[in-house]
C-alpha cells in the first residue's frame, strides 16, 4: 500500500498520536520494538487529554516512551469542541512532519481526532484494538471505534471476535489479527512493579484481602442511579475486605460537585497511581470492581476475577471464559484461559502487518 508521501523514504516514519492512560500503557511495548528497529522512525504527539500528571507524564517516566515530540495541551470542553481543536492542530503537525502512516490507538476523543485529521490529508491510518463493539451506540467510544475503523487503512484487532465485527460493516481488506499489546504491557511491567512498588506497604495491605475499585465512564458519572449503585456496591463488598478506589480526576470532580464521598470502614479513596503501583495492585488484589475496558483485561492477564460495572463489554471473551462478568449477572461463566490474548508478543505482529502494507 503506496501512503500520500514517498513510499521511498527509509526509515519509515510513522506519527503515534496519544492522549489518555491506557493508550500510553499499550504504546509502551510497542514503541520500544519501533525504538529499536531501524525500519521506523516513531514521533510521539500527545493531545493532553488526560494532562493531569499522575495520569499522564509518571507513565512515559516509568516505562521509558520517548518524550511526546509535539504536546498539543487540549483537553477540557464538550466532546465535538475536543475533537475539533485537536484535530485543528494535529492536522498541522501532520502537515508538517510528513509521515508515512499515524497510529491511534482505541477509542478515545484523541483516537477520533487522530484518525479523522490523517484520513483527510489521505495519509493511511494505523488503528489498533480495530474491530472492537460493545453494541451500545449511545457510548461516545463505541461511536469513535466506529468512524475510525471506517476511515482506517490497516484495522489491527486483538481477537478474531473483532474481525468478524469488522466483516459485519464490509471492512475486509488489511485486517489482521494481531493479539493484544496489553497483555505485551503487563508482561513487561509486571517484573518491574514487583521488584520496585511499594504500593502495599503503602497502604498497609497483605496480598489477597483487597479489591480494587475504578470508575471514570460518563455513563457512570452522568447518572445519579448508577453512581448510586457503584457507591452501594463498594460499601457491600467492603463487608468483605477493604476496597481501594484509585480517582480518576473527573470522577473525584464528580463526586465533590454531587458531595459523595467514597469512605467508610474499609474504603480506601487514593489519588491516580502509576502503571507500576497500579500493576502491583492488581496483581495481589482478590477482586477488580471496574467500568475501565483495559483493567478488565488486565484483571484477566493477573488472573483476577473481574465485575464490570457496566451494562455490556467489548471484551467479550473475558466474561464469556469465566473471569469476568458484568454487575448486573449475578455469577461467572465457567472459568478457563483465553488463548487469543496470550498468543506471540503482539508488538512483534504489528511490526510485522506494518511492513507488509506500508512497504
Amino acid at each position: 500500500m503506496a501512503s500520500a508521501t514517498s513510499s521511498s523514504r527509509n526509515p519509515f516514519r510513522l506519527i503515534t498520536i496519544l492522549g489518555a492512560r491506557p493508550q500510553f500503557v499499550k504504546a509502551f511495548p510497542l514503541s520500544h520494538r519501533l525504538r529499536a528497529d531501524p525500519r521506523f522512525d516513531e514521533i510521539i504527539v500527545h493531545t493532553g487529554q488526560h494532562h493531569d500528571p499522575s495520569m499522564s507524564d509518571i507513565f512515559f517516566a516509568e516505562l521509558g516512551i520517548d518524550a511526546p515530540r509535539h504536546f498539543l495541551n487540549i483537553h477540557g470542553g464538550g466532546h465535538g469542541a475536543m475533537t475539533g481543536r485537536m484535530m485543528e492542530v494535529i492536522e498541522q503537525v501532520l502537515i508538517a512532519e510528513n509521515p508515512h502512516a499515524v497510529i491511534v490507538y482505541g477509542d478515545t476523543n484523541s483516537t477520533l481526532a487522530g484518525g479523522l485529521s490523517a484520513a483527510k490529508l489521505n495519509l493511511p491510518v494505523v488503528h489498533i484494538e480495530a474491530g472492537l463493539r460493545s453494541g451500545n451506540r449511545s457510548m461516545p467510544e463505541e461511536i469513535n471505534r466506529i468512524v475510525v475503523d471506517h476511515v482506517s487503512s490497516v484495522l489491527l484487532c486483538p481477537t478474531a471476535s473483532a474481525v468478524k465485527n469488522l466483516k459485519a460493516e464490509g471492512i475486509a481488506e488489511r485486517v489482521f489479527v494481531v493479539g493484544d499489546l496489553t497483555f505485551d504491557a503487563t508482561a513487561m511491567a509486571t517484573p518491574l512493579a514487583l521488584q520496585r512498588s511499594q504500593i502495599l506497604s503503602r497502604l498497609g495491605l497483605a496480598p489477597k484481602t483487597y479489591a480494587v475499585a475504578t470508575f471514570h465512564r460518563a455513563e457512570n458519572l452522568s447518572d445519579p442511579e448508577k453512581l448510586r449503585r457503584i457507591m452501594e456496591l463498594l460499601r457491600e463488598e467492603a463487608q468483605k475486605q477493604t476496597v481501594v478506589v484509585p480517582l480518576h480526576p473527573r470522577t473525584r470532580e464528580t463526586l465533590k460537585a454531587r458531595n459523595i464521598v467514597p469512605e467508610g470502614e474499609r474504603i480506601i479513596p487514593i489519588e491516580p497511581l502509576g502503571y507500576l503501583d497500579m500493576c502491583q495492585l492488581v496483581h495481589f488484589a482478590g477482586l477488580i470492581l471496574t467500568d475501565s475496558g483495559g483493567l478488565q483485561k488486565e484483571a484477566y492477564f493477573h488472573r483476577v476475577p473481574c465485575v464490570t460495572l457496566r451494562e455490556e463489554t467489548e471484551w467479550r471473551e473475558t466474561i464469556e471464559h469465566g473471569w469476568n462478568r458484568l454487575w448486573t449477572v449475578p455469577t461467572y461463566s465457567e472459568r478457563s484461559d483465553i488463548p487469543e490474548y496470550e498468543s506471540e508478543p503482539a508488538a512483534a505482529r504489528i511490526i510485522e502487518a506494518l511492513m507488509a502494507t506500508l512497504s
